[in-house]
């Protein structure tokens, strides 16, 4: 189909799938099959919507979505152009966002999780120990800076010997530890008093406690869909609503649906975002993006709790501002702001901190109330790590460990996955999210891997929904071993039995 014909506008079929995806395939099958030379140019964005009768928003995504298949190449100022597939087309084709349409809440929606995810672990604990983990978001042990850290503890304990003792007159957060952490924050744009930090066990801990000063139960707390299991599994466990709001793998949770549910649900009393490679969607939430949804939550008064936990896994030249950067400052702040170092620096020491804004005083009575003294060792090995430059070195080496190891992952799937398994390569971070063909079950898969040997995260347990059961995120924690490519290798074979099970004959692969 040359770049100057006139095709018919076509429209969309019951069941048939989105409108940007057939023009993308219409487009890719002209140049596969050479009726489009590489090289020459695409129709632009505003050619595609009178030639096809489609939206602008439909032509941009075809656009976006050819390019991602590996056969068209943009260039800047000039347009798209054909080109063939190379290595790109091995891996699957990177899903692009959907048009959101604003979800009304449904209160059928709100409770189950915990009883879904006790499932699935109880199944994983009976496993044993030896399974091959695809699917816990951690970085391997080898990752982290062992010796480095022991180093601090030996020079720490001969500093302070007294170090594993507190009196009943001993702080909940230590003073070096918040003028660390203060410190260490305006790198990345945020302006604290130390006084406005505390310390928490871990960062689930932070949300935990961002929860309990924000809402009773009852209340609805809207999050993104799909979500961190944790964070339904702590508003369930309180009472609390969960209300799904649609996310984008490329902006984030969906302001439009936001807005709708601030205007038609008099309970909703705050959301919880990870604006930083999103879990498990691995999104990266645009500065422009941050500063509407801050204005959004300060407009209808909603306390803005913001997970922080993966921004140091963000591979980007410009520094990633939290969502905090945007807040009032002191006690008026909307962002309560939760962080941690287990992902990052030591995962045994589950060291978190947080923010809280208006909410500070509640958050620091309901601490004290239920946990008393946070130790000091673990803030002191934090506060002297963070804004050293062998931490920074840390951070570099394992951000481009983890990179190579989402590659060759993503390489894996390519290899072994069947055909139409999709998924987005995110800009950093520990995980992988696809998007299986329709039909396949994540969750089944989960009983048949854990079977042979190997831990998957299914789809169903990062929403109430049921809308992710053809998901399923994958860890890229561990080293590439022969070991982990032959999960990969048998997690295939399981998927490409559940193809043939639905079409009746031999399930083809991605490669």
């Amino acid at each position: 189909m040359p770049a100057s014909s006139s095709p018919v506008p076509f429209e969309a079929a019951p069941g048939a799938q989105p409108l940007y995806r057939q023009l993308a395939e219409r487009y890719a099958q002209a140049i596969a099959t050479g009726s489009l030379r590489p090289g020459m140019r695409l129709p632009s964005v505003r050619e595609l919507c009178q030639r096809h009768g489609v939206s602008l928003t439909t032509a941009l995504q075809a656009l976006r979505h050819m390019e991602s298949m590996g056969c068209a190449e943009v260039r800047e100022r000039v347009g798209y152009f054909a080109r063939v597939p190379g290595r790109v087309a091995r891996l699957p084709a990177a899903r692009e966002p959907e048009v959101h349409e604003p979800l009304a809440p449904d209160p059928n929606l709100f409770t189950g999780i915990n009883e879904r995810i006790s499932v699935f672990l109880e199944k994983a604990r009976r496993a044993g120990p030896d399974v091959l983990d695809l699917g816990s978001a951690m970085p391997a042990p080898s990752l982290f800076d062992a010796a480095a850290l022991n180093r601090l503890a030996v020079r720490l304990l001969r500093e302070q010997p007294d170090i594993l003792v507190y009196g009943p007159s001993a702080p909940t957060t230590h003073p070096e530890f918040q003028r660390a952490m203060a410190h260490h924050a305006m790198e990345f744009g945020l302006h604290l008093a130390p006084a406005d930090i505390g310390a928490t066990h871990g960062n689930s801990e932070a949300v935990n406690l961002a929860l309990d000063a924000v809402a009773q139960p009852g209340d609805v707390i809207a999050v993104e869909s799909p979500t961190f299991f944790g964070i339904l599994q702590a508003i369930e466990v309180r009472g609390l609503r969960a209300l799904e709001i649609p996310c984008s793998p490329h902006t984030g949770i969906s302001l439009e649906a936001l807005e709708l549910a601030a205007r038609n649900e008099p309970r909703l009393k705050g959301v919880v975002v990870v604006p930083h490679l999103q879990m498990p969607l691995g999104s990266v939430m645009p500065d422009a993006h941050k500063q509407r949804l801050v204005a959004l939550c300060m407009e209808h008064g909603l306390a803005l709790i913001e997970d922080d936990i993966y921004r140091e896994f963000v591979e980007s030249p410009q520094t990633r501002r939290p969502l905090k950067a945007w807040d009032r400052p002191g006690d008026e702040g909307q962002v309560i702001y939760c962080a941690s170092l287990s992902k990052s620096f030591a995962p045994g020491l589950r060291q978190g901190w947080m923010s809280a804004g208006r909410w500070q005083a509640r958050v620091q009575m309901l601490k004290f109330a239920r946990t008393r003294n946070m130790q000091t060792w673990s803030q002191l090995l934090a506060a002297r790590s963070v804004d050293s430059p062998a931490y920074r070195r840390h951070l570099t080496r394992m951000r481009a460990q983890l990179r190579e190891q989402r590659e060759q992952a993503a390489r894996a799937v390519a290899r072994h996955f069947p055909v139409g398994t999709r998924l987005s390569l995110p800009p950093g971070g520990i995980s992988l999210w696809l998007e299986l063909p329709q039909g396949l079950s994540s969750s089944r898969l989960y009983d048949e891997a854990l079977a042979r040997g190997i831990r998957v995260a299914p789809g169903a347990m990062f929403s109430n929904t049921g809308r992710y059961e053809h998901f399923l995120r994958l860890s890229c924690g561990l080293p590439f071993t022969e070991r982990v490519e032959e999960g990969y290798r048998v997690l295939g074979e399981l998927l490409a039995r559940q193809m043939d099970a639905l079409s009746g004959g031999p399930g083809l692969l991605c490669a």
